[in-house]
């Protein structure tokens, strides 16, 4: 199995230098970059499975960064910030960040987070691999596509894979602890809301009005639901 590619973007070369060295170790190969620019030139040249990417940079916003590189081909984005604010950390999921990290930080904790990202990256079995047609909304895993009265709906790396998850089970109702155990892949120890801000980019790009959602409804005090339209077809074909 090839080695995953990681791509460290910090103008901090101690913070830059030091994470190359310890994820190196962890038979990982690295590429590091120091500004928005030579990111981006890294980045199309590396083609990343991960970017661990800081917020500030000395030209350009992380956020902003992470946008750019997922529209280009759904990489995995780690962010890491110096700032603790929640509202930074909303900030940055919304923009399609899958982990977010405070400087400073353990390298045990990188680790960890690292290898959580990395594991979803799995192998898709033949069922796995089959689309899910809900009338005009296509969902394609293998092409890790989703098209809507055929038009191509941009989603992020995360944002595809909650989806998928709540699409294949339509009807049941998902708690968002059970969520992020069942999307993100480990137990997160932030706060759970970060599902309603990745639910609620969702909606803007699928749902015909967000203030009364249709495909993806929200359990009050319990959770999330996808609603398979009542023309779908039955579970268990190629179509749902």
């Amino acid at each position: 199995m090839a080695l995953a590619k990681i791509l460290v973007v910090d103008d901090d070369p101690s913070i830059r230098n030091l994470i190359q060295r310890f994820l190196s170790k962890q038979n990982y190969q690295l590429e590091a970059a120091e500004d928005g620019r030579t990111a981006l030139a890294v980045f199309e040249r590396f083609n990343p499975d991960l970017v661990i990417l800081d917020v500030n940079l000395p030209d350009a916003t992380g956020y902003n960064l992470c946008q750019d590189m997922q529209s280009r081909t759904g990489v995995f984005v780690l962010m890491l910030t110096s700032r603790a604010d929640e509202a930074d950390k909303i900030q940055g999921f919304s923009k399609g960040a899958d982990d977010y990290l405070t400087k400073p930080f353990s390298l045990g904790e990188l680790e960890v987070r690292v290898g959580a990202i990395l594991k979803r990256q799995r192998v898709i079995n033949t069922v796995e691999k089959q689309r899910l047609t809900f009338e005009k909304l296509v969902i394609d895993p293998e092409r890790r596509e989703v098209t809507l009265n055929n038009q191509l709906i941009p989603l992020t790396a995360l944002e595809f894979d909650l989806l998928r998850f709540l699409a294949t089970h339509p009807g049941r109702v998902w708690r968002r602890s059970e969520l992020i155990q069942e999307v993100w892949d480990y137990e997160y120890v932030g706060d759970q809301r970060v599902v309603d801000v990745h639910i609620g980019q969702i909606r803007k790009k699928i749902e015909i009005d967000v203030t009364q959602p249709v495909l993806i409804q929200t359990v009050r005090g319990v959770g999330y639901k996808f609603e398979a339209p009542v023309r779908s077809q039955n579970p268990g074909s190629i179509q749902l």
